[in-house]
C-alpha cells in the first residue's frame, strides 16, 4: 500500500496526545480512488475467507467496510453508536473511544449479525483494539465467524494488534505507524 503510505506522509498530520489526522482523505473527506485501493488490498488479504457479511462501527469505518462490500458483493452491517427507534431485537455492546475519550454503547440487530456469518471487521484505525473488541464481543453474542480484522492504518505504540492476537483473532493492517513522537509521522518499513 505504497500510495496510502504516501498519501499519509503528504497529508496526515500528527497531534498531540497520539491523533493522527487523516479527515483530508479517509475520515471526513474521502478520496474515493485511494479507497477503492484499500478495498482491493484487504479483499486480496482476506481472499481465503469465505466472507457472508462486513461489519464495522459507526462512522468512519462505514466508507472502506462499504467498498469491501461493494467489491465481494456481500452485505455490510455497521453497529451503531444510539440505539434507532425501530430496533428492538438487538446485540449491545460498549466501546471506549480512544479519540474522544469516552464510553459508547453501540448496537448491532439481531437480524443482520447471526450465527450463520462468516465476517471480516473493516476500520479506518487499530489503537487500543477497543473497537475491535467491541466487534468482537458481538459476534460472540451472535455465534458469527469472526475470521479476522482489516484496518487502513494501525498505531502499534498503543499496541491494539497485540491485544487482539492474543485474543486468537487476525488482524491485517495496510499502513503501520510506529511513533507520533514530536508530533512527527514515522511509519513502518517493510
Amino acid at each position: 500500500m505504497k500510495a496510502l503510505k504516501e498519501r499519509i506522509l503528504k497529508d496526515g498530520r500528527s497531534l498531540p496526545g497520539g491523533i493522527l489526522k487523516v479527515d483530508s482523505f479517509i475520515n471526513h473527506q474521502m478520496d474515493p480512488y485511494l479507497m477503492r485501493q484499500v478495498a482491493v488490498e484487504f479483499i486480496r488479504r482476506f481472499a481465503s475467507c469465505n466472507i457472508t457479511k462486513i461489519v464495522t462501527i459507526e462512522a468512519s469505518g462505514i466508507a472502506p467496510a462499504v467498498m469491501v462490500g461493494l467489491l465481494m458483493d456481500v452485505p455490510v452491517v455497521f453497529a451503531k453508536k444510539k440505539k434507532p427507534s425501530t430496533m428492538g431485537n438487538m446485540l449491545s455492546t460498549t466501546v471506549f473511544s480512544f479519540t474522544k475519550q469516552k464510553s459508547y454503547n453501540v448496537v448491532v440487530s439481531k437480524e443482520y449479525l447471526t450465527a450463520d456469518d462468516r465476517v471480516i471487521f473493516i476500520d479506518d484505525f487499530l489503537a487500543n483494539g477497543n473497537a475491535a473488541k467491541g466487534i468482537v464481543d458481538l459476534c460472540q453474542q451472535a455465534g458469527a465467524k469472526l475470521e479476522g480484522m482489516g484496518f487502513i492504518i494501525e498505531k502499534s505504540f498503543q499496541h491494539g494488534r497485540r491485544v487482539l492476537e492474543e485474543l486468537g483473532y487476525r488482524v491485517e493492517s495496510l499502513a503501520v505507524v510506529d511513533s507520533l513522537d514530536n508530533c512527527q509521522i514515522k511509519l513502518k518499513q517493510e
